[in-house]
């Protein structure tokens, strides 16, 4: 029998592949070398040191560290792959593609703008495939009427869209974005298009007054389930145009019962109940998670995901599809490091070539079995186990059977019953939905640790990175949400691994060890600041009491540090520009590394550390989309806006203003003593950091505009670092 004609193939970069692996080689040589610098100074005698225990245990300690977390990330470089896809393979005949459900979350209408909102509702239902078997649920946590009537507005509307694009084959299927820009389709079709494409223009104009001019609300944590078809309740007074009901995707909206008493588990808790009541409705095979602002930028997405769900080779066994995150508002110098380079151009091609990435929390296609815990059988036998697992709904156990197709809706009464149950919030109750069922609950990274225990589970999955950009959301513009976002992520990467799913120890045994350090990396990374705050001041605070923490320029040791250092820089020099980056972009990550490290990784580790030892309980707040004309003008600038609070604030100017008297001082020093050759290394350090880190000078001391840094943030900095310098160099002495 002849084999089936492929629909999707890889590409290993064998060039990368020994580029890696060779640098991590002569790197880890030099790191050998250091290593047993620092050791052989701890054999001397004490009596004969020249620099003090202290400071020097501590360095050793951070460079040790710094070298574990580099050592873990070389896993994600041991076996680049990409991959391409024939979606015009895939069958013709529509009956043969399976069904897909569409899973978008929001919350708060006040930071997630509605309009925002339905457009990427509204370019999900637009996606290229049959629409039949597609269906579109939103999921509305914080049950505002707003949202609601934005949904019914968008499917009023969605009946002229879709039909437009369609017709004209329209590729930017998200009306804002398609009207907000000059597209190459716009200047096709002639003059009856452009009629049309008025008319469609208008009617979307229509739309948003509507939703903006409404009023509504809705507590975020009290408030009923609501659950709403939206397909059965559109208006049929509108007979301008008629559009087949069958033609129309399915839209559902779904807000779950909350109740201060009760856990809500934030977004993973969202989606277990969208997958819950997604099962009465339409149980497809596969979901599509997308973020409220991640709207569908092309409309092949659901196609080219199947290349992979349907390979019969890798099927079985493949858990997701995993597409990258993109951002329409990315300036041109990039300056928060907001399209995540590092992770999706170079980290999820290497964790694609061992098992696959990790769930990247937007983007993703998964099938519906792989979150069911393993546990589903078919032998009735099994129905008492069947609801210790997925609760006392004998309709939902009865959906988990892949052969099974919900007629529910027919029933508005059962229907209405039934659905209610699945999204009340007791529902979960002694049960192991977000423990073994569905997304995971113990870390607010619900993404990172369900990907990582399905991994676990012998499931894999795919990275496809494709030249169009698949889906594209909105990216920080402030440093404030940035290292408010960093915080959030970084306590939940290192509370999983602090937990009994550590990727080191949980990992090795289920999945291989390059895997587990994939993981690991992401898990320890915030573990950074450690190193960080270190090299920020233990060196400044010997340099200005004349104590030398480094090899003087004549002993071969400072060779390997240099060596160490150099070769960190200029392998990252080499993937940003392999990546399409430039000497800015790279300029651009590093000091962003700094910044979080200080401030997102400390906060975000000692939350992670608190909540382990139970003096927190996880929080969750979303990320403000609500633009600010202002604060987006000095992004697109180019330009810090340092209107963020002290806590993020404080301590960076702080490590500033002490670098900058560390510097200062340490060249009076040398000028003055003559010992330039042993404090080299130590100036140099201020120096790299004040010039890595100039936006931040300039910020203190040369803007005037709204972004500066304010006068009391500098003052209560520079108040820190003196009391820093004095006690520190009290402790020296003794």
């Amino acid at each position: 029998m002849k084999d089936p004609v492929p629909l999707h193939d890889f590409h290993v970069h064998k060039l990368s592949i020994l580029t890696h692996r060779s640098h991590a080689l002569i790197h880890s040589i030099a790191l050998a070398f250091l290593i047993y610098y620092r050791a052989s100074f701890l054999l001397q005698d004490p009596k004969t040191r020249e620099s003090p225990t202290l400071p020097w245990v501590l360095v050793f300690a951070s460079e040790l560290l710094l070298s574990f977390i580099w050592l873990l990330g070389q896993a994600c470089r041991w076996r680049p792959v990409t991959r391409t896809v024939f979606p015009e393979r895939l069958p013709e005949d529509i009956d043969k593609l399976p069904p897909i459900d569409v899973f978008i979350c929001t919350a708060d209408p006040n930071k997630e703008p509605t309009v925002d909102v339905m457009n990427t509702v509204l370019s999900a239902m637009a996606l290229d495939y049959p629409p039949e078997k597609l269906h579109v649920y939103l999921s509305d946590d914080g049950g505002s009427t707003l949202t609601l009537h934005g949904m019914r507005e968008s499917w009023r509307f969605a009946r002229w869209w879709l039909p437009f694009c369609t017709r004209y084959g329209i590729t930017t299927r998200c009306p804002e974005a398609y009207f907000s820009a000059l597209e190459e389709d716009e200047d096709d079709g002639g003059s009856e298009f452009k009629a049309h494409r008025q008319k469609i223009k208008e009617k979307y104009e229509m739309l948003k007054e509507s939703i903006t001019k409404a009023r509504g609300g809705g507590s975020t944590r009290d408030h009923p389930s609501i659950i709403e078809v939206i397909q059965a309740n559109y208006d049929t007074s509108d007979t301008v145009l008629q559009v087949d009901q069958a033609k129309m995707p399915l839209l559902v909206y779904v807000s779950r019962e909350k109740r201060p008493s009760h856990p809500h588990h934030f977004k993973a808790g969202a989606l277990n109940v969208l997958l819950r009541v997604s099962s009465m409705i339409s149980n497809s095979p596969y979901v599509l998670v997308l973020d409220c602002d991640m709207h569908c930028n092309d409309p092949t997405s659901a196609r080219q995901a199947m290349c992979f769900h349907l390979d019969s080779k890798i099927s079985p066994s493949l858990a997701f599809v995993q597409f990258p995150q993109r951002f329409h508002n990315i300036s041109k110098n990039d300056i928060y490091d907001s399209q995540l380079r590092s992770c999706f151009s170079v980290q999820w091609q290497g964790f694609d070539g061992l098992k696959g990435p990790s769930l990247s929390g937007t983007g993703f296609y998964i099938k519906r079995v792989s979150l069911c815990g393993g546990t589903i059988q078919e032998d009735t036998d099994n129905l008492k186990e069947l609801k210790q697992s997925f609760g006392l709904s004998n309709e939902l156990i009865k959906s988990l059977h892949q052969n099974c197709k919900p007629n529910l809706i027919n029933d508005q009464h059962r229907f209405l019953k039934e659905t209610q149950l699945l999204a009340s919030c007791t529902y979960e109750s002694d049960t192991r939905w977000g423990k073994e069922v569905g997304f995971l609950y113990d870390s607010v990274c619900e993404d990172y640790l369900t990907g990582f225990t399905l991994h676990c589970k012998g499931w894999t999955s795919v990275y496809h990175d494709p030249p169009r950009p698949q889906f594209l959301g909105s990216c920080t513009t402030n440093l404030n949400d940035l290292l408010i976002q960093g915080t959030r992520s970084s306590s939940g990467l290192l509370g999983v691994g602090l937990s009994n799913f550590s990727p080191l120890i949980y990992g090795p045994p289920r999945m291989s060890l390059l895997e587990s350090m994939c993981y690991g990396e992401l898990a320890f990374s915030p573990l950074c600041f450690m190193p960080l705050w270190c090299f920020a001041t233990i060196p400044q605070l010997c340099l200005l009491n004349g104590i030398p923490l480094y090899p003087t320029v004549s002993n071969l040791y400072f060779l390997a540090f240099m060596f160490i250092f150099l070769s960190s820089l200029a392998k990252h020099l080499y993937e940003v520009l392999l990546t399409g980056g430039s000497l800015q972009t790279w300029r651009n990550e590093q000091r962003i590394w700094m910044i979080k490290s200080v401030t997102s990784y400390l906060y975000g580790s000692l939350d992670a550390i608190m909540k382990k030892i139970g003096m927190r309980e996880a929080s969750f707040l979303p990320t403000n989309k609500v633009a600010d004309d202002e604060l987006v003008r000095l992004y697109q600038m180019g330009k810090f806006d340092f209107q963020t609070s002290n806590m993020f604030l404080v301590p960076m100017v702080a490590v500033i203003i002490l670098n900058m008297a560390s510097f200062v001082g340490g060249l009076v020093r040398v000028i003055i003593v003559g010992n330039g050759d042993k404090m080299f290394v130590q100036i140099f350090i201020s120096f790299y950091i004040l010039i890595i880190n100039f936006p931040i000078v300039e910020g203190m001391m040369m803007r005037k505009d709204k972004g500066r840094v304010r006068s009391s943030a500098t003052l209560l900095s520079a108040m820190f670092s003196a009391i820093y310098l004095f006690l520190g160099s009290i402790i020296l002495m003794y």
